[in-house]
């Protein structure tokens, strides 16, 4: 495991440990935040801890044209109950992301200065939000970097049942109609293995993001 410097820079993916772990220190400006997700390094700590910067082997991902569609949603996606939109509410998306409550996991992954910093990549039009309304209200949403056909999720978060698959599966269509190649999920959660995400090697991982970075 690597300790970070000031420089912008990371070792090689393949020196990650068996837990994916590859580096740790360093911070999140702008620039460091890039080359890790051009690279296909992410960073994921907790409260108290130096940032710990990611790149597991086998990687969890969904290849868009293998999304799957429950009967079930796609009920939720016709009857009008819920309204997507992309964009409108980043700050909010992600405020709720830090404080909604999680089975199996006490607090939140996802500090001040997660916020602070993806805020900025959003004003530079790297992070983005997917949102789901019902009555005028925020329902659900997700947020996440866009770099060239990739889009790298970060986290999610529902008021109300299906709001955030909701949003998932209209953002996943609408990237898909411009090209996208692949959504980097991280690490596996059964949410997302229900719609289509599917584990492959970090290698194939790292050969697609060469692919379709830019």
């Amino acid at each position: 495991m690597i300790l970070l410097t000031q420089e912008i820079s990371f070792p090689p993916v393949e020196m990650a440990n068996e837990d994916g772990i590859l580096a740790i220190g360093g911070d999140l400006r702008p620039e460091r935040l890039l080359l890790a997700y051009k690279n296909g390094i992410f960073p994921w700590y907790n409260e108290d801890e130096p940032i710990i910067w990611w790149c597991p082997d086998p990687r969890f991902v969904l290849f868009p044209q293998k999304l799957k569609i429950s009967k079930s949603m796609h009920t939720v996606l016709q009857n009008g109950k819920f309204r997507f939109t992309i964009n409108k509410a980043f700050k909010d998306v992600i405020e709720n992301c830090k404080q909604i409550s999680r089975e199996d996991q006490d607090g939140t992954w996802i500090q001040q200065d997660t916020v602070e910093a993806y805020t900025k990549m959003h004003e530079l039009g790297y992070a983005h939000s997917a949102e789901t309304w019902m009555n005028g209200e925020l329902a659900g949403g997700l947020y996440g970097m866009k770099i060239g056909n990739i889009f790298f999720g970060e986290s999610m978060f529902s008021k109300i049942n299906n709001a955030s698959k909701f949003a998932f599966i209209n953002y996943v269509k609408l990237l898909s109609k411009e090209g996208l190649a692949l959504i980097d999920c991280q690490v596996h959660t059964t949410h997302l293995e229900s719609l289509g995400a599917e584990m492959i090697s970090r290698q194939d991982f790292t050969n697609i993001l060469r692919e379709n970075i830019f």
